[in-house]
């Protein structure tokens, strides 16, 4: 699959697209932090035919640009990647997030309500109950870890990652691949810079808005989930009308990479709906 850049105000972003044109609505995949596009590599394939697939990479992660001074906050993210959509010919699309892209699916779900059709959240931020303990002590520390050198900084991460996998050595793989674009100076600095954006009040702020989201929704969910509680997964199925909530036991964060059928099984539900 080969993907291509557009240009969303003044900085560029990676998308690829996959599946095949045909009566199905567009399906849309973002992924969250600090990942990128490569989240999805074994679940696309296995996503229902006749769909459009559009998997991209957000402002400062994967191949897209980095960020500079430009809004990282979830709304901040969810205006650009309508525009993307804008730039596609995509009136609307089913949405799925991961982690951060959950987050920023609802902001679409949310500001955006005719663009979105139908909504996957998986193992997403929400309510105030994010980030968790050693993502606020890293944020915290952060003016200091400006003065560390980056070999200190991306083990720390690249250890926190791989506790979202049941089987930590599967995901070594995929770690070094996410943690790719962060290895040079501007690269820990644009790492910092998302670090610093991780914001509770964002998704705190929605949930009065989320019975508004009226669209049919799946909520999925990693049963061993270190980073994300499942209370979490109950509030979002409680607060949407019309969500459903299903968890995946002996599964940890990284869903879609640890257990791509049972995610594009939830998908392909929903887009009969």
């Amino acid at each position: 699959m080969r993907g291509e850049f557009v240009d969303v105000g003044g900085a560029r972003l990676y998308y690829y697209a996959a599946g095949s044109r045909g009566s199905g609505e567009p399906i849309l995949l973002i992924h969250g932090f600090p990942t990128s596009s490569h989240l999805w590599h074994d679940l696309v394939p296995l996503l229902p035919s006749g769909h459009r697939v559009v998997v991209v990479d957000l402002l400062g992660y994967g191949r897209s640009d980095v960020p500079g001074d430009r809004d990282l906050s979830l709304r901040g993210h969810a205006s650009r990647v309508i525009a993307l959509l804008d730039v596609l010919g995509i009136g609307a699309a089913t949405v799925v997030g991961h982690d951060v892209g959950g987050g920023v699916a609802q902001a679409m779900a949310i500001g955006w309500p005719a663009r979105v059709t139908r909504l996957c959240l998986c193992n997403s931020v929400g309510f105030d109950q994010w980030p968790g303990r050693e993502t606020r002590l890293a944020r915290a520390a952060a003016p200091l870890t400006r003065h560390v050198p980056s070999d200190w900084i991306i083990p720390l991460v690249r250890r926190d990652l791989l506790r979202g996998y049941v089987v930590p050595s599967r995901g070594a793989r995929s770690v070094e691949h996410y943690l790719r674009p962060f290895l040079a100076p501007e690269g820990r600095e644009v790492l910092l810079r998302h670090l610093r954006a991780l914001d509770a009040r964002e998704t705190a702020g929605f949930e009065h808005r989320l019975g508004d989201v009226v669209v049919p929704t799946s909520v999925v969910w990693g049963a061993e989930d270190p980073f994300l509680p499942g209370t979490i997964a109950q509030r979002l199925a409680r607060s949407i009308p019309c969500a459903t909530l299903d968890y995946i036991p002996d599964v940890s964060h990284f869903v879609p990479e640890e257990a791509p059928e049972r995610l594009a099984q939830a998908i392909a539900g929903l887009v009969r709906q």
